[in-house]
């Protein structure tokens, strides 16, 4: 998608002092070792450890300086904070020496503050990226389209580097494409119902999928119950989960870690533990099937409890959970957009926008894919499966419908408003969705073909 999301601070410095681009570490008074003289021929070579005290050094100076040698925990901790305030300093002037015959240059006391301020904000999970102001239309020409399933496509992720995308379908196959190229690395063919131990694939609907956020675990799930876990670099399954008693309908890793939730037809939550191949704990309280689950780093997920007209956030260690009622129809896709605040589609054609302290929706789009003529009767276009996509800390967010569209949408004033952004013709049912980590493409799975936008 051209110019899709491709925002950001260009030459982002890395959040921590080690490892930053560019600047020169200034090692502090304390620290630095007096000039040593070149040692003279026929010296004798003596380790700091066993370093005798010099006899024209008096006692009292040697005695002051070991104590300004020595810390307190406080003092370091502040040493270290001011260190890393001066690199800070260091690379936002150099970073606007070289933008200065572009803009004019913005001090650099004011730009650390703005730095501080958003990794304390994205720590919080409060971060708001203001990208959607820069999306354009994606050329129809831009618009590739991946082919390689012989049925819908019903769920598809993208790899954390943006490199690779898995896709899934009702034929029970699974495919890792290579993103530049358009190429099919791996093809895992469905197989029959009853050969799921002879056969490596599925032998039914794949109805859900989900990457471990390093990119080393893909999670699939589908129709007879069954959780696979695969190597994603080589497609090699790893372990089947069972313990659902109905179609496995959401997945989701939680970011940093192997940890996955599942969600079922079943009405209730699982807790696996993929890199120690366990089962931890089954979490209840939905009164309808459950349609969709996501998570990021809290320990916690969220939840689409279709018929029961409710959202919850499961809270993990409390062995607690929040209940979220704002849709009038099944609310059937759910995605977190930060750590506070989520959107969720149903299939009365609303979209909501929430956030984690409010019970109600913050925002709510009647009718976001417009109405159609159903049998005589206007119905609205309903926003179901995996239809809704947010670009994670921004304020971008996608829906798709069965309208032969996906359409655009910016979170307004603080998460409070929801405004369209503009419409891509696709032909044909949109059944899944997803953001390149970086914003710069968006997949959507159809009904029979993948749609990739080529990168902007």
């Amino acid at each position: 998608m051209a110019a899709a999301a491709a925002g950001g601070r260009r030459g982002k410095a890395p959040r921590g002092a080690a490892g930053r681009r560019r600047l020169r570490t200034v090692a502090p008074a304390a620290e630095r070792k007096p000039r040593v003289p070149a040692r003279r021929p026929g010296d004798e070579e003596v380790s700091s450890d066993s370093e005798p005290e010099s006899p024209s050094v008096p006692r009292r100076r040697r005695e002051v300086a070991e104590e300004e040698v020595e810390e307190t925990p406080q003092e370091k901790k502040l040493r270290l904070a001011k260190l890393y305030l001066e690199q800070l300093r260091q690379y936002e002037e150099e970073r606007a020496a070289e933008e200065e015959e572009e803009e004019e240059a913005a001090q650099p006391a004011d730009l650390i503050g703005d730095r501080l301020k958003e990794d304390v904000l994205e720590q919080r999970g409060r971060l708001q990226r203001l990208l959607a102001k820069d999306v354009q239309p994606p050329d129809p020409a831009s618009i590739r389209v991946l082919r390689g399933h012989q049925l819908p496509v019903t769920c598809l992720v993208i790899s954390p580097d943006d490199r690779f995308i898995f896709s899934a379908s009702k034929d029970g196959s699974l495919i890792k494409w290579e993103v530049e190229s358009g190429k099919r690395l791996c093809v895992v063919p469905g197989g029959k119902k009853g050969t799921e131990e002879q056969h490596m694939g599925h032998a039914s609907h794949v109805l859900c999928m989900a990457i471990s956020s390093d990119g080393k675990y893909l999670a699939t799930g589908d129709r007879n119950k069954l959780i696979m876990i695969w190597d994603a670099a080589t497609c090699k399954r790893l372990h089947i989960y069972t313990g659902h008693h109905d179609a496995i309908s959401g997945l989701s890793f939680r970011k940093g870690t192997h940890q996955l939730y599942s969600a079922s037809h079943d009405r209730c939550v699982k807790v696996w533990d993929v890199a120690e191949n366990a089962y931890v704990e089954t979490l209840f309280g939905h009164q309808d099937v459950i349609t969709g689950l996501d998570s990021l780093s809290r320990e916690c997920c969220v939840t689409a409890g279709g018929r029961d007209g409710t959202v919850r956030l499961w809270k993990i260690p409390e062995e607690s959970q929040l209940v979220f009622y704002g849709h009038q129809g099944s609310i059937d896709c759910i995605q977190l957009i930060n750590e506070e605040h989520m959107v969720s589609g149903a299939d009365d054609g609303s979209v909501a926008l929430w956030g984690m302290t409010k019970k109600k929706p913050l925002a709510l789009a009647q009718q976001a894919h417009g109405m159609q003529d159903a049998q005589g009767l206007q119905q609205p276009y309903w926003i179901s499966a995996a239809l809704v996509a947010a670009l994670r800390n921004s304020d971008l967010l996608a829906t798709g419908s069965h309208s032969d569209s996906v359409k655009l949408w910016k979170c307004g004033e603080g998460f409070r408003k929801l405004e369209p952004l503009l419409d891509i013709p696709l032909v044909g049912f949109v059944n899944s969705l997803k953001f390149s980590a970086a914003g710069d493409f968006l997949v959507a799975g159809q009904t029979p073909l993948a749609r990739v936008p080529a990168k902007g």
